[in-house]
């Protein structure tokens, strides 16, 4: 019956469909595509990130532990590409140059425990946090497009099936019979919308739980990194 309906009414094929659909339906489709799209763009994008950022992460902190010295560590992070934690370290290191700059002109050869140290690991500790929040602020970004795509879409699609039934129910009224060559139309491009939205959805929700556990596990990895460094810190130099 169903292959007899379409073959007496060609304009049932999906791109028919979507052609003939009302203005409405047509623009829901249109922001639908538009936030799937934006969505794999998305998703493409972090995927190649955080894979970079996850393998440079583990190189930087397999080079740190091997070697003995900080200023290698620096030299090796100028040779290495960025990673969160490298980033981390980068901002600590400099910041601990400037304090020993500042005490060697002050013609303090060590750092003493006083205040004014006590200040200083602070200052150190403070760009430390400052790296971290810088990262995962980068590395969250366009994320919560993910979240806003998938608990949006489904909502967005409906409201194309509502019209769409309504758009059916409007050409009963008119036409006066309630025949399937008068509803199909309407409800096909109904069920349309929702599919749509259903395909623009079920993506982005899976990478965005996928993407925030690989977050969490970085920043994992730079709190744990930082605090490490700042007890290195406290030994050496305090």
């Amino acid at each position: 019956m169903l292959h007899s309906l379409l073959d007496a009414n060609p304009g049932l094929d999906m791109i028919g469909l979507i052609l003939g659909a009302s203005l409405t339906v047509k623009g829901v489709m249109f922001m639908l595509i538009a936030m799937s799209v934006m969505s794999w763009y998305i998703i493409g994008s972090k995927m190649l990130y955080l894979g970079r950022a996850r393998s440079r992460t583990l190189t930087f902190l397999d080079s740190f532990w091997k070697t003995q010295r900080l200023d290698d560590v620096w030299k090796l992070t100028e040779e290495q590409g960025p990673s969160p934690v490298s980033e981390v370290f980068r901002a600590g290191y400099a910041e601990l140059a400037k304090l020993r700059k500042r005490r060697a002109e002050q013609g303090q050869e060590n750092f003493t425990q006083n205040e004014t140290s006590l200040g200083d690991i602070e200052s150190v500790e403070r760009a430390l946090q400052r790296a971290r929040t810088t990262a995962i602020t980068e590395m969250e970004s366009k994320i919560p497009f993910l979240a806003t795509t998938a608990s949006a879409a489904p909502f967005i699609g409906l409201f194309g099936t509502v019209w769409g039934i309504m758009n059916s129910f409007r050409s009963i009224g008119a036409k006066g019979a309630a025949n399937l060559a008068t509803v199909a139309p309407g409800i096909a491009e109904a069920l349309i919308a929702t599919a749509i939205g259903l395909v623009a959805a079920i993506p982005a929700v899976m990478a965005y739980n996928f993407f925030s556990r690989r977050i969490r596990v970085l920043n994992a990895d730079m709190e744990t990194f930082a605090s490490d460094f700042l007890n290195i810190v406290r030994r050496r130099f305090f």
